[in-house]
This record gives C-alpha cells, structure tokens and sequence, in this order.
C-alpha cells in the first residue's frame, strides 16, 4: 500500500488585535464581530524558557499572580476605551 501525503494550503492564523505585556505575562485580546456588535476576549500566558527554545503556558505560578492582575487590568482598559469609541461612532455621525 502507497503512503500518499497531501499538503494542505494553513488557513490565515488570526492574530490578537491588542497584546498586553508585563515581563513574560501577557494578554492577548481578540476582537469577535457577532450581530450583536463586537465582543472582545483575552487569553492570558506566561514566557519561559525551555533550554535554548521559548514556550507559553497558561498556568502561573504564586509570584505570576499579581502581575497577571496588572496585565488583566490593562487589557479591561484598553476594551474599555474601544467599547467607548463603538459607543461613539454609533452614536452622531457613524464612520
């Protein structure tokens, strides 16, 4: 039997639309359009390094915990400020 070996074409990987980042923490917030206006979500991860090679996790550890709440406070005011300027726009004269 012949071992036949398809390459699929990688669809576009999405990136994040805003990253927030303290030392190896880091937010990143993804814009979602749904029909009820636009959404935002954050995924949180932590930097190391594993002998030459850098990896992310999502688990953090006792001394991670507070910069995680500064990282997460920076990105609920960065979605806030956006969710301001929809408000705006969607108000007098849409752009």
């Amino acid at each position: 039997m012949e071992n036949v070996s398809i390459e699929l074409p990688m669809p576009n990987k999405q990136k994040p639309i805003h990253e927030v980042r303290l030392g190896a923490i880091k937010a990143a917030v993804w814009k979602n359009d749904t029909q009820n206006g636009v959404r935002y979500n954050t995924t949180f991860s932590r930097l190391y390094k594993d002998g030459e090679e850098w990896k992310t996790t999502d688990s953090f550890g006792r001394d991670d915990l507070l910069v995680l709440a500064k990282v997460a406070d920076r990105a609920h005011s960065w979605i806030h400020e956006q969710s301001q300027e929809e408000d705006k726009n969607d108000g007098n004269g849409k752009k």
